[in-house]
């Protein structure tokens, strides 16, 4: 089998069905399977995820254990670790399947929903591809393997940081994807996002204490780093000037997103 797909979920049955649904075709052909491990849900999760063809776990307490579970009972040689508001889309699903180079893969996130709010943090994210505020998502399985998966000291946030550094540190060969993944927020408004960056606070003091000094910490808790460095570096800077006004919304969460960090931060 050539791919396993791993979804962590907690609540998520509005959102489960369409991420499951995204590799039908590769779980009809025999490429792949789907994995969901959840987090003692009190909805339709697991009962949706069943009735799809998934073969479904509960575990705990946090992200990182429920990753680490399910790419132990995969099958495939990579592992894709998703969350279950992301939907793969189909060109994305067929260039994972023909990967045949490399150890580990970035994917390019597009934000689902309208209105210049979608656009500014769309516009964001694609500054971050393969830098030090991405988070690897596609894996060979040896490379788990020999690092021994997610943190699980570290909750939700910095697990996929730490992992990235981990991964970075055997030399293995790690690359952008061409083609992107949803990330379906339409349901995130801008309250329930400063909520969200504050609950990932939680695990920032033993992420940074763990690897201290380390030029990637550095750089994603340097506000020159994270207002400047990111969206100037390798000839970045001329899609700012093409678009001026959506970058004066990108710096606008950036500065909300700051002020939650120094208010949490202890």
């Amino acid at each position: 089998m050539k791919l396993s797909v791993v979804i962590t979920t907690k609540n998520e049955a509005a959102n489960i069905a369409a991420s499951i649904h995204s590799f039908d075709a590769a779980v009809a052909r025999g490429d792949a399977e789907v994995i969901v491990v959840d987090n003692a849900s009190t909805d339709d999760t697991k009962k949706i995820a069943l009735e799809l063809g998934a073969a479904v776990y509960d575990k705990g307490p946090e992200r990182s254990a429920q990753r680490n579970l399910g790419w132990q009972k995969s099958r495939g040689e990579w592992v894709i670790v998703l969350d279950a508001d992301m939907i793969i889309p189909p060109e994305t699903v067929e260039e994972i399947l023909s990967v045949t180079q490399g150890d580990a893969y970035w994917i390019p996130e597009v934000r689902t929903g309208s209105g210049f709010r979608v656009k500014a943090r769309n516009f964001e994210r694609s500054f971050y591809d393969g830098t030090c505020v991405d988070a690897l998502r596609l894996f060979r399985k040896s490379v788990l393997e020999s690092t021994g998966g997610y943190d699980e000291n570290l909750i939700a946030g910095p697990e996929d940081w730490e992992l990235d550094i981990r991964v970075l540190a055997t030399g293995a060969k790690c690359a952008v994807l061409k083609n992107h993944l949803i990330h379906n927020e339409k349901r995130l408004t801008f309250k329930k996002m400063l909520e969200k960056k504050a609950y990932y606070t939680k695990s920032f003091a033993a992420y940074k204490e763990k690897w201290r000094g380390h030029i990637a910490v550095r750089r994603q808790f340097s506000p020159w780093y994270r207002f400047v460095g990111v969206f100037i570096e390798n000839g970045k800077w001329k899609k700012i000037l093409r678009h001026p006004i959506l970058f004066l919304g990108v710096i606008f969460e950036r500065v909300a997103v700051g002020l939650v960090y120094l208010f949490n931060k202890d």
